[in-house]
């Protein structure tokens, strides 16, 4: 059996988001192909046709912008039957919408977020990853930053480390796959070249090359449903999940989300000597503050 892990990055440009994030979407073989179709459902109903046939992404910082909840605000909630076809009239409408229509629209990005992310914990998804404070750390490097350089980034070694307890606290043999959202070839060639180097010739590496494939799949986003979900749960992560040491404001609107998020979360115990020699709590989403 496969675990397959997909992965995504937000904040990455250090510029509005409060965190950098490096999130991943952790789903069984098994579920996958009814969790994509779920979601494409749930996109169909809420806005038809639109997305898919113009080619256009549901991108987090789209749909979950806080102009989004403002716009969805300030109407009542519209009725769930209605709901679908003003907000596809909005979309079709271009420039000459009603205020009622815009409504909806914002409501229906909302309401489809909440659904992806939901349909996604109904399907045993668990969710993975490693937030950085740069305003309070070194900025983790760009990948063209650090070529020829034997090592991969910390926010990548802490995502792998807690994706492989995960795996071994199975007791199954699942085998994990990873699967990135495509960067430009040289940043792929790169990021290729540094796990290949981790996972082989490093000690921690070709332990968890036991349970992890030392080689990714490089898709792109706008074709692979578990990149979108990710992306979706790396953005709510960054803007609304808090833990001890996170002192930026959250945005209260995503705390359904950021719950659903948490109910996703995978709770490993390991005995670190580093820390105490009784086993500690090992979380899947780590804040790297150091």
């Amino acid at each position: 059996m496969t675990v397959f892990l997909f992965v995504d990055e937000s904040g990455n440009d250090h510029q509005e988001s409060p965190y950098e994030v490096l999130a991943g979407i952790a789903i069984k073989d098994r579920n996958l192909w009814n969790l994509i179709q779920e979601v494409k459902v749930i996109e169909k109903r809420l806005f038809g046709d639109f997305y898919a046939t113009n080619k256009i992404e549901l991108k987090a910082k789209k749909l979950l912008k806080a102009k989004t909840f403002r716009l969805a605000s300030q109407m009542p909630p519209i009725n769930a039957d209605d709901l679908p076809t003003l907000a596809q009239q909005c979309l079709a409408n271009g420039e000459k919408v009603t205020r009622l229509q815009l409504t909806a629209l914002s409501q229906a990005k909302i309401l489809y977020a909440t659904q992806a992310i939901q349909a996604c914990l109904d399907a045993g998804g668990r969710v993975f990853a490693s937030i950085i404070d740069y305003d309070a750390v070194a900025a983790q490097p760009e990948l063209g930053e650090v070529s020829g350089l034997p090592f991969l980034r910390k926010d990548y070694s802490y995502l792998f480390e807690r994706f492989f307890y995960s795996l071994e606290d199975t007791g199954t043999n699942e085998m994990g796959m990873i699967v990135f959202d495509e960067l430009d070839k040289v940043k792929s060639h790169l990021l290729l070249g540094q796990m290949t180097e981790y996972f082989i010739n490093t000690r921690k590496g070709q332990e968890r090359s036991s349970l992890i494939i030392p080689e990714p799949f490089f898709v792109h986003s706008d074709l692979t449903m578990g990149v979108q979900i990710v992306d979706l749960a790396a953005y709510v992560l960054s803007w609304g999940f808090r833990i001890k040491g996170m002192s930026k404001p959250a945005r209260s609107e995503l705390q359904p989300l950021v719950s659903a998020l948490c109910n996703m979360r995978v709770l490993s115990k390991r005995v670190v000597p580093s820390i105490r020699r009784e086993a500690v709590d090992i979380w899947s989403i780590a804040l790297i503050d150091h």
